[in-house]
């Protein structure tokens, strides 16, 4: 197993120096949903929510996260992100918004990280904006789909989440 590169030899949290690593394309793909009762989920899709358009500000919201990811997470580099896409599709016969995260760049380090949090801080969204009519919502499955570039080269998941 590799070592953790955030701790130093005497096990103290450091930032990654990325400053001789090569640039290259990096792309990250994470997914997640928000599972919700039926109706949560029919006044989403009919858009009869009075906060507005529920989908619209979780993917904004999703894209704004990305850019912010080195605010959240204390051991992110800055990154010049160069996409975000944020997808929100609605699934009835689960009753889920199945949310699924982009981020490219062209850089010494991985875009990982930035993916996760446009999914996670999109299905907090959701719940923030319909928390009024469902506290039963339940954030699930927030993972690392696929990724490539970099000196690890091309992971992709193996078991669906």
């Amino acid at each position: 197993m590799n070592k953790l590169t955030h701790l130093d030899s005497q096990g103290n949290a450091k930032m990654v120096d990325v400053g001789e690593k090569q640039s290259t394309q990096r792309i990250a793909i994470a997914s997640g949903s928000i599972r919700m009762a039926a109706e949560t989920l029919d006044l989403i899709a009919e858009g009869g929510h009075k906060k507005g358009d529920v989908l619209a500000i979780a993917r904004i919201a999703g894209i704004q996260a990305a850019k912010s990811t080195s605010q959240l997470i204390p051991l992110c580099h800055p990154l010049m992100l160069t996409s975000v896409e944020v997808e929100l599709d609605l699934d009835h016969e689960t009753h889920r918004v199945l949310i699924t995260s982009r981020c490219k760049l062209n850089g010494p380090t991985g875009v990982e990280m930035e993916a996760l949090t446009a999914v996670s801080v999109a299905a907090l969204t959701i719940y923030d904006m319909c928390k009024a009519v469902d506290k039963n919502m339940v954030i699930e499955g927030i993972s690392l789909q696929e990724k490539l570039g970099g000196k690890s080269g091309h992971y992709k998941r193996e078991l669906p989440v």
